[in-house]
């Protein structure tokens, strides 16, 4: 299929939309809005009626167009039933367009493809190898257990293919049949271990990736493929080289002994270890110690240095993360350009790069002090790249470069980004702690900033100054002084309790001055913020304790105030410090520790980089990036004392094997390869189609595709309802919960999955679903559950048809003994699948909504829900949408579908400063309304 067909087909398609509305123009508006919908509704029975035609060029039409609609995320798939009979073609064009298409629809309608499975199965057989690849990617989109034997058959025989691409498409299967069924494991790792030995360069990367998904633990696996592994690794394609890199480091932190014990010898900021390549120059150095490094891990060194000049970024951030873990440290450092250099890409490339650089320079200051003028700020960075650049300058600044980057820290003060503006003040106190030279030449620089017009920044420079007057109190009386000045001036709770803080703990040296500044606490004392309101309690405790005379009424009086104050912790806090302070009969000898407790020396706080633990997970990873663990994560191991027995992974080193790729060209095939394919054009159209495969089949195998509907980002823990109670059943439990997955039974049905657990003391027999109320309820019900042992659980799946209705479905649960009756009203949020669009043709659809189709209301947002991220998560939690990006910052737009009619709801929410415009677009009116409803709850409230 020529590129310019698909083109003219998809603008074909178009054309019929706009004249459909033309013809509708002419007429009212309710005319025109019917005039669009039959010309939709005429476009899809023509493209019905040339697919059950006799004519081939006809069908072949019909499918360009259809994968063109596909393309363009339009969804097709009430055409599933007219594409599927044309699957048995002989046409091999028109048969490679069917297989497209069936990939993207075969999860959603199982039946109907189950159907055609006798097909899939002899298309494994056809000559054409993209016909027999295309075959098994369909067997496996079929998402039902009951064919798992027969796509285990598939697999197997797929992995023994001759052709290399539908071996690579084996190995993709394999994850997608583990996660149907993980009981199949043992014999998935037999195929895995055979597709581990192929030669192909085309396979490596999939069963890498299929061996990660399905048996990580299995090092064994790997001995006997280290070394063809790491030859294979420079010509693999790109995502397939990250996945064998990240396998090649697990296995080698289990198999080779620590190379950094020899660096007692090596100065880490010596510049000629930036430059050295390999260990021959150091050959001198290492013969005189006991340490040598294994051949094999030399090896991988030595043949992943080369990756470092791939133009994919993700490949030179994994062979950075493999030399840092992996390389004597006098090594690490060939990494350092290139990491650099993936600083002028793209904002989320730099963000993910910095946190790693950040990690790596609290470490070793050496690599990265040469490029420090990389790491200046500029206008056009966002906030967040802004600060992680701002901590690595922290993490390099030395006694040599401390001015530069202080100059630097001047001008960043000054930004209008309020929040960089307070990280840079943050950054200059950690350089006055860490380098004693420039303590006070920061601290006056700090104290400068107090006069400040923005807030912002003079409440910062209070907190930092704060923590640096703990390390030398006794020189900085003056600064003390001069910050109870601007006292009155400061309106941030954090600022003013600092002062206050301060002036408690060093009141013995301003004596005149902290007396003055309890007294107009007191005044204001019931309009202060409850963190201020503690440190004029302590302030007034220790002035008690130092200077009685003049504070000794001040302080009963807050004593007395903060005895009747709202919050309970003050409560506390008052009582407790009365009883310390103020002997009577009740405080026993407590009294004679107060003074050693409230005025004993406090230890300076420690200034520390946000990454300083960040290097317990492995550079690169999710975990490292959001600095917490994440299901998934494999940690990399300690290193070995002893090494294992190099012996394993010796096998006869055999160079690779050219097999045949998919190529543009137009060369011809001799006649005793003409099992791989059929004529010079199909390898023209295949190899995009094989290219495009590599980089999305390596992804989860719960994936749905490119198409309408996507999987909704999961924020929390599902939210699950009881069906039915314990002591009502009987014994028997039941919960369930929506899993927001399309229904395997009938799109048209909600998935909702039931766990039933077995509470009594004896077996249940015959589970099952009985009579349904009204009778009319479609129902798939879950298979009659023989025996549940006491004690025992078992989920279950069923399909509902609510009908677009959050009305109850009425039915009964049964045993063999009883009857239950039971319901299950589900929430407006999960009657919605989500739907993918761009944002113009959100607006386009929007536009056809108006009027009776459009319900808005105007919402005032609490302030936890005011972060694109959060609103997402608000909405996402409420309803299973799907998330249209948008261009502007101020506009969130949602969009879905409901399951039973597919009627459009699209939901939008524009912010005006603390209120927002929340809108829903559908013909679901009721929907709408209730929808309209529960957003506006969650949005609301913090």
């Amino acid at each position: 299929m020529s590129t310019s067909a698909l083109y003219n087909d998809q603008g074909g398609a178009e054309a019929a939309v706009e004249a459909g509305q033309e013809s509708g123009s002419t007429s009212s508006n309710a005319g025109a809005a019917f005039g669009l919908f039959s010309a939709d509704f005429k476009k899809n029975e023509d493209l019905k009626e040339m697919l059950e035609s006799n004519k081939e060029s006809l069908k072949l039409e019909a499918m360009k167009r259809i994968v063109g609609l596909i393309a363009k995320g339009k969804n097709a798939s009430e055409l599933f039933p007219a594409v599927v009979k044309n699957v048995a073609s002989k046409n091999i064009e028109l048969k490679k367009l069917v297989y497209v298409y069936l990939v993207r629809y075969a999860e959603e309608q199982q039946d109907l493809a189950l159907l055609s499975i006798s097909t899939f199965q002899r298309a494994l057989k056809d000559p054409n190898q993209f016909i027999r690849a295309s075959a098994l990617r369909v067997l496996s989109s079929i998402r039902v257990p009951i064919i798992v034997p027969i796509m285990m058959l598939a697999i197997k025989e797929a992995a023994a293919d001759l052709s290399p691409y539908v071996r690579k498409t084996a190995a993709h299967a394999i994850q997608k049949l583990f996660s149907l069924d993980p009981d199949q494991k043992e014999q998935l790792i037999e195929v895995i271990e055979k597709l581990l030995k192929d030669k192909s360069t085309l396979v490596a990367g999939s069963v890498v990736m299929a061996f990660e998904e399905v048996c990580p633990d299995r090092i064994d696996l790997i001995h006997k493929n280290y070394r063809k592994l790491c030859n294979l690794l420079v010509d693999v394609e790109e995502w397939g080289q990250v996945v064998i890199i990240s396998m090649l480091t697990r296995y080698a932190r289990t198999q080779f002994i620590s190379p950094w014990q020899e660096d007692a010898m090596f100065d880490e900021n010596n510049e000629k270890a930036f430059y050295d390549s390999d260990s021959e120059e150091k050959q001198g150095h290492m013969e005189s110690k006991p340490y040598i490094m294994d051949p094999d891990h030399r090896l991988l060194l030595r043949n992943t240095k080369p990756l470092l000049q791939s133009r994919n970024t993700a490949v030179v951030m994994s062979v950075a993360q493999l030399y840092w873990h992996l390389a004597p440290k006098h090594e690490v450092s060939i990494v350092t350009k290139s990491l650099v250099r993936l600083l002028r890409s793209h904002r989320e490339v730099q963000y993910v790069v910095l946190q790693n650089i950040a990690t790596m320079s609290i470490q070793r200051k050496g690599m990265f002090e040469p490029f420090m003028k990389s790491f200046y700020v500029r206008s056009t960075d966002a906030t967040h790249i802004k600060t992680l650049k701002l901590e690595i300058l922290t993490n390099l600044a030395n006694e040599a470069n401390i001015s530069t980057i202080l100059r630097e820290f001047q001008t960043y003060v000054k930004s209008q980004d309020k929040a960089f503006a307070a990280a840079t003040i943050q950054a200059i106190g950690r350089c006055a702690t860490n380098i004693s030279e420039v303590t006070d030449t920061c601290l006056n620089g700090l104290v400068l900033l107090l006069s400040n017009r923005d807030e912002t920044v003079v409440a910062e420079s209070v907190v930092v100054i704060k923590k640096l007057l703990q390390t030398q109190p006794s020189e900085h009386s003056e600064i003390i002084k001069h910050m109870a000045k601007i006292f009155d001036n400061i309106t941030v709770a954090m600022a003013r309790a600092s002062i206050l803080w301060l002036m408690g703990e060093y009141c013995e040296r301003v004596p005149k001055i902290a007396p003055d500044v309890l007294r107009k606490m007191a005044k204001t004392f019931t309009a202060e913020e409850d963190i201020v309101k503690l440190q004029i309690v302590n302030l007034a405790a220790k002035l008690y304790l130092t200077n009685s005379k003049q504070t000794k009424l001040l302080t009963q009086y807050i004593l007395n105030l903060g005895k009747y104050d709202q919050n309970y912790d003050i409560r506390d806090r008052t009582r407790f410090i009365r009883q310390l302070i103020v002997p009577s009969e009740k405080s026993g000898s407590l009294n004679k520790y107060a003074r050693r407790i409230l005025l004993a020396s406090k230890p300076a706080p420690v200034l520390e980089s946000a990454f300083k633990d960040r290097d317990r997970y492995q550079l690169g990873t999710l975990s490292h990036s959001l600095n917490t663990k994440v299901g998934g994560y494999q940690e990399l191991s300690d290193w070995p004392v002893v090494a294992p027995d190099p012996c394993v992974r010796n096998v006869e080193v055999v160079e690779p094997v050219k097999e045949w790729v998919p190529s543009v060209g137009k060369a011809k095939q001799p006649k005793s390869e003409k099992f791989y394919s059929d004529d010079e054009d199909e390898k023209e159209e295949d190899a995009s189609d094989s290219g495009s495969e590599d980089s999305s089949s390596s992804s989860s195998s719960s994936s749905s595709g490119e198409g309408l509907y996507v999987t909704t980002p999961s924020f929390g823990p599902v939210k699950t309802y009881e069906l039915l109670h314990h002591m009502t059943g009987k014994g028997l439990s039941a919960k369930y919960h929506f899993p927001r997955q399309p229904c395997l039974y009938q799109p048209s049905m909600v998935a909702v999955q039931v766990t039933l657990t077995n509470s009594s003391d004896h077996s249940l027999e015959e589970i099952h679903i009985g009579g349904r109320n009204p009778a009319s309820l479609n129902i798939h019900c879950f298979n009659t559950i023989e025996l549940l042992e006491p004690e025992a659980s078992v989920t279950v799946s069923m399909g509902i048809d609510f009908s677009d209705s959050t009305q109850a479905a009425n039915f009964q649960l049964c045993t063999k003994e009883d009857q239950f009756n039971v319901s299950i009203q589900p929430a407006v949020g999960e009657l919605l699948m989500p739907s993918t669009m761009t944002e113009p043709d959100f607006c386009k659809e929007q536009s056809k909504l108006l009027g009776m189709n459009e319900t808005s209301a105007t919402i005032t947002m609490a302030t936890a829900n005011t972060s694109s991220q959060t609103i997402r998560k608000q909405v996402l939690s409420v309803a299973n949408v799907g998330v249209v990006s948008s261009s502007q910052n101020d506009f969130h737009r949602f969009a879905g579908r409901t399951v039973s009619s597919g009627a459009l709801v699209l939901v939008s929410l524009e912010l005006k400063d603390s209120t927002a415009l929340l809108t829903i677009n559908t013909e679901k009116s009721v929907v709408a309304s209730m929808l309209l409803r529960d957003l506006k709850q969650a949005l609301t409230q913090a």
